[in-house]
């Protein structure tokens, strides 16, 4: 078992604990299905299921850190948890996973909540806006990530044949298996939006011979990948642009984004969509890679709000709404959610092991807030509150599309069609 603990905030020994707040506590443990967990409240009062011995210990160091968490807590467990206001004896994930029915089911969601899923224009991506998200995230320093991400540094879902792949066989797989979904041929031009710090790009050109242009708003990420082209000979055949999506021009055979749908924003759905129809050629494909819900959800309202700013995972009809528009015919839909949360075990694993290296860096609390973001992450894919969508496309009326789907599974080296 995990065991995660905090160094806790000073205990309100003194604050009785009132008969409607041990009958709220209750009503919560019951909503969640009386899991194995003991409440442990500011006076030394316990509070549990009574059935069995508990898993996890919960406690909770002051009155007022309880009525947050009741009232909102989708917002303030993330809060108290990073600031040692509640400490947390046992598996972090699990408790997690217990929690998240209530996340799921909306609870306590908020009218602006409602709101913008109704209405995406009240909160637009501006590129302005898109800026400040992406430096908040991205920008707080490459060596942070080399800490626990693969050598490549890739960011997004890896994709393992079997659970005991290597991290970093499965982030290599990953990117084969997109190279085989947009079946690339030596040398097609292929645009890439949102290309993290540049290893699917070089990946492209270095074993499928194409030329790609990939496009980021994060300097400190772009600057990376460019050295890293530069170092590896592939300059000549990659180009990293500094820009937002909607700066992208020019024409290409494929068209791929993983991991930046979940940045754009609903609002903005239509700009994408647009974009994409511009560049394509008339026998053009793509894949569009994403973190997603079942139906249209908003964002954990904590990691919306520390760390991933202005992100939503859409729902997989709301990705249908980038392709519908342009008339682009939908070829395969897959989803990678157990892939996602496997990923994220290894890089929690990483970071726990650099924890002292990262608090030097930064503080104890972010130290917190990134294991807390980690570990939600983990329990979202797990409990299917979160999901992992691919979807390849293509221009419609194409039909020099596969019969089968053996292209995708057969075994061969990348480089033996060069």
């Amino acid at each position: 078992m995990d065991t995660f603990n905090d160094t806790g905030a000073g205990i309100d020994r003194a604050g009785k604990v009132s008969g409607l707040e041990r009958a709220a506590l209750r009503r919560v443990l019951a909503l969640l299905g009386n899991p194995p967990i003991e409440l442990v409240l500011w006076n030394g009062e316990v509070l549990g299921t009574g059935q069995g011995t508990p898993a996890i210990r919960l406690s909770i160091h002051h009155r007022g850190h309880l009525l947050r968490l009741l009232y909102r807590p989708d917002l303030y467990f993330g809060e108290a948890y990073s600031h040692g206001e509640v400490e947390v004896e046992g598996d972090l994930v699990k408790l997690l996973e217990y929690v998240d029915p209530l996340e799921q089911r909306g609870t306590r969601r908020r009218l602006w909540d409602r709101l913008k899923l109704k209405f995406p224009l009240l909160e637009p991506n501006t590129l302005a806006r898109a800026r400040t998200n992406i430096h908040h995230h991205y920008d707080i320093g490459n060596a942070f990530y080399q800490l626990w991400l693969d050598p490549e540094l890739v960011y997004t879902c890896a994709y393992f044949s079997t659970a005991a792949t290597s991290l970093e066989e499965a982030q290599q797989a990953k990117m084969e298996y997109v190279c085989r979904k947009l079946r690339l041929k030596p040398g097609e031009t292929v645009v890439e939006a949102g290309c993290g710090w540049g290893a699917m790009a070089r990946y492209m050109a270095k074993h499928y011979g194409v030329k790609v242009r990939a496009y980021n708003i994060s300097r400190e990420q772009i600057n990376y990948a460019r050295k890293r082209a530069r170092e590896e000979g592939l300059d000549g055949q990659v180009e990293f642009i500094e820009a937002d999506f909607r700066a992208i021009d020019g024409h290409c055979d494929a068209f791929v984004s993983i991991g930046m749908l979940e940045h754009v924003g609903k609002a903005h759905y239509g700009e994408l969509g647009s974009v994409i129809d511009r560049c394509l050629s008339p026998r053009g494909r793509g894949l569009l890679h994403s973190i997603g819900r079942d139906r249209p959800m908003p964002l954990n309202a904590w990691i919306e709000h520390y760390i991933f700013p202005g992100a939503y995972p859409p729902a997989l009809r709301e990705m249908l709404e980038v392709l519908e528009p342009g008339g682009f015919s939908v070829l395969d839909v897959e989803n990678l959610r157990l892939h996602y949360a496997h990923t994220l075990e290894h890089w929690l694993a990483r970071y726990e092991e650099a924890t002292d290296t990262v608090r030097q860096m930064f503080d104890e609390a972010f130290v917190r807030s990134w294991r807390f973001y980690l570990v939600c992450s983990i329990a979202g894919f797990r409990t299917g509150s979160l999901q992992l969508f691919q979807i390849a496309f293509s221009r419609s009326g194409i039909n020099d599309i596969p019969w089968t789907r053996d292209h995708l599974y057969g075994r061969r080296l990348p480089d033996d069609h060069l």
